[in-house]
């Protein structure tokens, strides 16, 4: 008995998750990097300091190669996952610890590709949010690790989510418009109102680019239910920081995971959850 369409999806979904995590690490690790070397080309150009000459550095080039020794990596030490465990989280070359980000980023990429491909099943929808997912990953991880949310993941995001829903894929067209304008407002008006009362900056401008994209993907409905998740979340991890891991009150928190989780969330299970806690839609 061949197997529905919508259940081959979601193995593909798994399967696929997996080198998408591969590649996302690699965006991850090397896409800050370059956001710096073209700042301080830009700063160096703007100074009229000479422009250092470098080695190629992009998403391509040069190729994988271990943090530790530099050593260049061969094919089977980037078997998504399996490489790990055969290596028992080492590098073949110099013994010294690989991150265990590696694998977890691999591992939630594929479970969330399975979960959203289960969700929505085969067709436009299933197709552009195992996009979308794969892009909150990525600036999730790179903002907790950085605190940066590069524009390069947002700026695109948020076009898409305006294009796809033309043909309402998510949410009609003049609900994405307004969501995309709500979301970047309402963050904005936040930081100016904390700025201006306590001199301090709260957050980043690429939160609220995140949230306008999430808008622009969900329409200006699902935005209070992404705030009051992400805030709830966020709230909940900074409290377990301070207390367990004895944070300073004072060390940013990194809002985008918490913008990421919910907007995951809310794509998937949006009115019912605006449902639960009372909210209109």
């Amino acid at each position: 008995m061949p197997f529905p369409v919508d259940t081959l999806f979601a193995l593909g979904a798994a399967i696929t998750g997996l080198i998408v995590g591969s590649f996302l690490n690699v965006v991850i690790h090397r896409l800050p990097r370059m956001l710096e070397a073209q700042w301080a080309a830009q700063a160096a150009e703007f100074t009229g300091n000479p422009i250092e000459e470098k080695p190629p550095f992009n998403l391509w080039v040069p190729a994988s190669r271990c943090p530790a020794c530099g050593m260049p990596l061969r094919a089977w030490h980037n078997i998504p996952l399996v490489s790990y465990l055969l290596l028992r989280g080492r590098c073949a070359y110099c013994t010294q610890s690989i991150s265990a980000r590696y694998p977890l980023v691999e591992a939630i990429t594929s479970l969330l590709s399975w979960w959203v491909a289960t969700h929505f099943g085969w067709g436009w929808q299933g197709a552009s949010a195992l996009l979308l997912v794969w892009t909150l990953i990525a600036a999730a991880a790179i903002d907790a690790e950085t605190t940066l949310l590069p524009d390069t993941l947002t700026l695109p995001l948020l076009w898409l989510g305006l294009l796809l829903n033309l043909r309402g894929v998510f949410a009609p067209i003049p609900d994405a418009v307004i969501g995309a304008c709500v979301g970047y407002l309402s963050l904005w008006s936040i930081y100016w109102a904390f700025k201006l009362t306590t001199g301090r900056e709260g957050m980043g401008y690429g939160d609220f680019k995140l949230l306008a994209a999430l808008g622009a993907w969900m329409g200006w409905k699902m935005l209070l239910p992404i705030m009051l998740l992400s805030s709830l979340t966020g709230a909940v991890v900074g409290i377990g920081l301070i207390l367990l891991a004895r944070r300073g009150r004072n060390v940013p928190i990194p809002f985008g995971p918490y913008l990421a989780i919910a907007g995951f969330l809310a794509l998937l299970y949006g009115p019912s959850l605006a449902g639960r806690i009372g909210l209109p839609l």
